[in-house]
């Protein structure tokens, strides 16, 4: 039997099959993904979960003139490779290579560029608008969005719109029961009821209560279903609500069975599917340091709680709900009522742990400036993945955060510059802060052992001196700090330079700015944030403020959007590296 995928570059090909062959096509699929997944490593148990909706969605719409948003992005991958980047997804998530999620710049397939998740429903029912005020009735748009990412509030403030709309609109749940963890909430438990019991479909039905024409629930892996009632669908004018059961991971007995791990497994062996273990690390990764230590203040202070949004396993607030689950709270993809719900807990003599990842934190801006900070509510925001994170790219680089927070009043901004400083950080903001508190801090593991040490109060405010130097004065915040001083080390000029940890982006230590100004005539700045408005402008804002002349150079993320790629390379193409400010160090006159 010949592969059909091999003579597939385009949905154009693929229209070119029968319908009795695409189960063949839908199996080759798979492999595929597979095969290039099992030493590329990407996220894998979605893509597989979708791949018979995929091949039916390309082989019954006229995409791209038909628009198609994948929310999120995770599962599509299948997509990439159907719409002409089958010989080249090895690249996938490398540098250079093609992205993880939909990206509008790579490929007119890509109708929308997507990464956080929630987006799909609102921007597919602006493309329909769109298209209804040029006279293009006749397009369709389509949205396939999950049971997690359906149940945030962008997505029903979407659907609340579409329904009293006229516009030619699909939207696909892609319901498995999971996001990245399992799915939380009563909308979850209302669609896992709707599965068992047909009537709900009919009667009290959610998605018919806001207009929509709704379907389903049907099997997602079962080709006849799955055509026919797209092909019914593309008939119906309106929104329109399709409800497909798909199981996350299919095809990979593993990938089904432990859907959480394999949501992105690393590298695995392609026949058996189990992973492949990487080289045991004596280091711990920061998530984990936050997670433990949080279990550990949690025993002995009964007011502590945690909170994420729909981030369980990836901010390690899973040991606590493990030892503390009346205590701890996943809300679901929803970061606004996460921000929210921690400002009305403080009002009531709570401490709450918000833990959200840097770049998720963007979605609840307002809730930060108008719930927390205005209230002057002392919310403890523990900020995961600060920085370059990797080869997941330019939606989830936590390198704003700096900037975007530095401006709201009342809030402190620490960056703990290892993993005993992230501990004793936790630790003194749950002794009585009178303020929020943001801490960020990186993904991957540190570079201590021994960090489970006795606790120790941080003074609030206050930066140290790292290394004495008789010139050049270099100001770092965070990890970038083990980068600094291996830059150090290998510049000729190290006994000239002097190495200062501010650690408080905010409040500033004036005392020790003071002294470093006064004391040194060149001053470098550097951050694993944005140049414009970070750690490096408040250090001018300072020099300015006193009216100071020394020559300030300010090193950090330009003002650019980062690719993807390993945190390596993407740290030597922006001169963050050790090489690179050792070299730089060299130019500088002493």
């Amino acid at each position: 039997m010949k592969n059909l995928l091999d003579n597939i570059s385009n949905p154009s090909d693929l229209r070119k099959l029968n319908p009795e062959q695409l189960p063949q096509l839908a199996k080759e699929l798979r492999a595929f993904i597979i095969d290039i997944l099992a030493t590329k490593e990407g996220h894998l148990g979605a893509s597989l979960g979708v791949v018979e909706l995929t091949i039916a969605l390309h082989y019954l719409f006229d995409t791209p003139t038909d628009l198609l948003v994948w929310d999120v992005g995770h599962q599509a991958y299948g997509h990439k490779i159907l719409t002409g980047r089958k010989d080249v997804f090895h690249t996938n998530r490398q540098f250079n290579g093609i992205a993880g999620f939909p990206s509008r710049k790579e490929s007119e397939f890509d109708a929308f560029g997507v990464g956080h998740s929630s987006t799909s429903i609102s921007a597919a029912l602006g493309m329909a608008i769109a298209s209804n005020l040029k006279g293009e009735t006749e397009k369709h748009h389509i949205a396939v969005i999950g049971d997690a990412s359906i149940a945030s509030g962008m997505a029903f403030e979407a659907m609340n719109h579409a329904g009293v709309s006229d516009a030619n609109l699909l939207i696909i749940l892609n319901d498995n029961a999971i996001g990245i963890d399992p799915s939380v909430g009563a909308l979850k438990e209302y669609l896992t009821k709707v599965k068992t019991d047909k009537r709900l479909a009919v009667q009290n039905n959610i998605i018919k209560a806001l207009n929509f024409e709704y379907s389903g629930p049907i099997d997602g892996h079962d080709f006849p279903s799955i055509l026919s009632e797209l092909e019914r669908l593309k008939t119906v004018k309106g929104p329109k609500f399709l409800h497909v059961i798909t199981t996350k991971g299919k095809g990979l007995q593993q990938a089904e069975d432990d859907q959480v791990t394999y949501h992105a497994p690393g590298k695995f062996d392609k026949i058996s599917g189990e992973r492949i273990k990487k080289e045991a690390s004596l280091f711990t990764k920061y998530q984990d340091v936050f997670g433990k230590t949080i279990v550990e203040l949690a025993d002995k202070n009964e007011r502590i709680v945690g909170i994420t949004p729909a981030m369980l396993t990836g901010s390690s607030l899973k040991f606590m709900i493990e030892k503390f689950p009346d205590r701890t709270f996943d809300v679901g993809i929803a970061e606004q009522h996460a921000v929210t719900l921690a400002a009305g807990m403080a009002t009531q003599e709570l401490i709450p742990f918000c833990n959200i990842y840097s770049t998720f934190l963007q979605r609840a801006y307002d809730q930060v400036i108008h719930d927390v900070a205005l209230q002057n509510l002392p919310v403890i925001f523990c900020l995961d993945r600060a920085g370059l994170v990797g080869e997941d790219g330019a939606t989830h680089h936590g390198v704003f955060d700096l900037a975007y927070l530095r401006c709201i009043p009342n809030l402190i901004i620490f960056a703990p510059r290892n993993e005993i400083e992230l501990r004793n950080i936790l630790y003194t903001a749950q002794l009585g802060l009178k303020n929020p508190i943001a801490i960020r801090y990186p993904r991957g593991k540190g570079k201590i052992i021994d960090w489970q040490q006795p606790f120790e109060k941080i003074e609030i405010g206050k930066g140290i001196c790292l290394k004495e130097g008789k010139n050049i004065a270099i100001l770092s915040v965070g990890t970038v700090a083990d980068t600094v001083s291996e830059a150090i080390t290998l510049s000729e000029k190290s006994d000239k330079i002097a190495h200062y940890d501010m650690r408080f982006i905010k409040p500033l230590d004036e005392n020790l700015a003071h002294c470093i100004f006064k004391k040194h005539q060149t001053i470098i700045t550097i951050e694993d944030g944005t140049i414009n408005g970070g750690f490096g402008s408040s250090i001018l804002e300072f020099s300015a403020k006193y009216n100071y002349k020394n020559n300030v150079k300010i090193l950090g993320i330009p003002d650019e959007f980062i690719e993807h790629g390993s945190v390596e390379i993407l740290q030597q193409k922006i001169g963050l590296d050790a090489t690179s400010i050792a070299t730089l160090l060299h130019t500088i006159s002493c």
